[in-house]
């Protein structure tokens, strides 16, 4: 098997993620995956395609990741592994699908209009 790229996106973060055969190394912009995402819950979704697909230390993964915050990088990194996973095998699919990890997440940030504070919010509005 050779190397799998695929592109993970969540918001406003891009994940790129190369996968190989290896022992379970996952390293995030040349750090480990511990050091990168510090929180438990955010290891937790980045690993969460491997524990469903049960393949926790079959692949070495190395990730660039930019743009947006933490929680939007772990969650384009989960897509993109996911999206890797089903290149490999296609029965992977079966347990990756129900779970909510293929699909893209389309909602952005709504842009901010003229003539307004923010996206929704008015300006205070004064009768007298």
């Amino acid at each position: 098997m050779d190397i799998i790229h695929k592109i993970g996106r969540r918001k406003t973060a891009v994940a790129r993620v190369y996968m190989s055969e290896g022992k379970g190394n996952i390293t995030v912009n040349k750090r480990t995956l511990e050091d990168y995402f510090s929180t438990a819950t955010l290891q937790y979704k980045v690993k969460q395609p491997f524990a469903l697909t049960n393949t926790v230390d079959n692949y070495d993964v190395k990730v660039n990741v930019y743009g947006g915050g933490i929680t939007g990088q772990a969650e384009a990194v989960r897509l993109a592994l996911s999206r890797a996973l089903c290149e490999i095998e296609a029965e992977n699919r079966v347990f990756l699908k129900p779970e909510g990890l293929l699909t893209r997440d389309p909602r952005m940030v709504e842009r901010k209009k003229f003539g307004q504070k923010k996206a929704r919010k008015k300006f205070q509005f004064s009768k007298r």
